[in-house]
């Protein structure tokens, strides 16, 4: 049953795709380098070819623009909500995406007055060494690299994601991947290994989507604060157009930059202590409001599923406990518990048991599902609590007519 599941969901991905690749030019050009060496070019679509494409309908373009504004809302203490960014690790099989989104959906609508859920639709993957490269780069898991049809696809799942209802989470790796898809994307984020890089944050001072920070791998904080100042500011950087032109980008600044705390080699970073420093920071760099989101996976979790439930549990205890904060969390879930190892080129994808990671270790649904209801939980005993709170800093005050 998976086996023909996939090879429908292949065939069904193959069909959809077919009128983009085809904007795809066959020819190469060889030219010879200084050195020596020879080096091959390929024409790749331009944005503006892939959005004829694949265009963003109005409805889903609404859909955008609304959970964007939530977001940075909650992000800047306007909303009391929780932003959760739940979903796989990666993006390697699009059916069994979907299929978890739609059950994902589900949980959105029960939960949607106590936190906002954002579907994790992570398309490349930041590697230490080598290895796969994510969806984009290699969308046939074959180790062999087809930019054209990865960006198709991908941009193709980011409007399914968005026509079941969820808005959709990515990191930026690439810059260049951006004029891409970044118009389907509501959140989006900056990993530990380029938080330092003056392009990346240029990049995010550019998009006009909530974008969080993760501290890097030592676990120095200051870099993410550090890099949502720059990001906050109107900044120019050079960047291609929809028609893959190289212009100067006037950047505005990000509408809601903020930092996540996603541990390091050390340890984990998602206790009390780590969050009231990180807000000590953010405050003295000019923040204000629920400026912190936690990764409750990688450094967090030491890189195991069950360490997810770990760190998720104690955010919860933090914003029942009255923690104004935090914002959210984002949390890395699939349908199976779990990872599996994928060797581009050598592992059958036939073999891939579906649903489960190719990448880190991921939560299974059902277990994702009871956290997000203990943090619906949390997000009503802080209400609760925050509520109390100004009653009695309100009381002796004179009535105001």
């Amino acid at each position: 049953m998976e086996a023909r599941r996939r090879n429908s969901s292949v065939a069904c991905s193959c069909a959809v795709i077919a009128a983009a690749v085809c904007l795809l030019s066959a020819w190469h050009r060889s030219v010879a380098s200084p050195s020596g060496l020879e080096r091959t070019f390929k024409r790749l679509l331009t944005p503006a070819e892939l959005l004829r494409s694949f265009p963003l309908p109005y409805t889903l373009k609404r859909l955008v623009n609304e959970s964007r504004a939530e977001a940075a809302a909650i992000l800047q203490g306007e909303d009391d909500r929780l932003i959760a960014v739940v979903g796989p690790c990666s993006i390697h099989d699009p059916e069994a995406a979907r299929d978890y989104a739609r059950r994902l959906r589900e949980v959105k609508k029960e939960l949607e007055d106590d936190l906002l859920i954002i579907m994790r639709t992570y398309l490349e993957k930041p590697r230490t060494s080598v290895g796969w490269r994510g969806l984009v780069s290699d969308p046939d898991l074959s180790g062999k690299e087809d930019l054209g049809r990865g960006l198709a696809l991908g941009r193709r799942v980011l409007l399914d994601m968005n026509a079941l209802g969820l808005p959709t989470a990515v990191e930026f790796l690439d810059p260049n991947v951006a004029p891409y898809i970044e118009d389907a994307v509501t959140y989006g984020s900056i990993g530990a290994r380029t938080v330092e890089s003056p392009i990346h944050r240029a990049l995010a001072a550019s998009l006009k989507m909530p974008m969080g920070f993760k501290n890097g791998r030592s676990g120095d904080i200051q870099d993410a604060v550090n890099a949502a100042v720059a990001a906050s500011s109107p900044q120019k950087r050079l960047a291609p157009d929809r028609h893959g032109r190289v212009r100067i980008v006037q950047a505005e600044g990000n509408p809601a930059p903020h930092i996540v705390l996603r541990g390091a080699e050390s340890g984990p970073n998602f206790g009390e202590a780590f969050v009231a420093e990180a807000g000590e920071r953010l405050s003295k760099a000019g923040f204000r409001g629920a400026q912190i989101m936690i990764d409750c996976s990688h450094g967090n979790s030491r890189k195991k599923y069950e360490g997810e439930v770990v760190a998720c549990r104690s955010v919860a205890e933090q914003v029942s406990a009255g923690n104004t904060g935090i914002g959210g969390v984002l949390i890395e879930s699939f349908l199976v518990a779990g990872n599996q190892k994928l060797d581009p080129g050598v592992t059958k994808v036939q073999d891939l048991k579906y649903g489960c990671s190719v990448t880190d270790s991921c939560m299974d649904f059902n277990s994702t599902k009871d956290l997000l209801g203990e943090l619906a939980a949390a997000v009503v005993a802080r209400r609760a609590k925050v509520s109390q709170s100004w009653k009695e800093a309100r009381k002796g005050e004179p009535v105001k007519a």
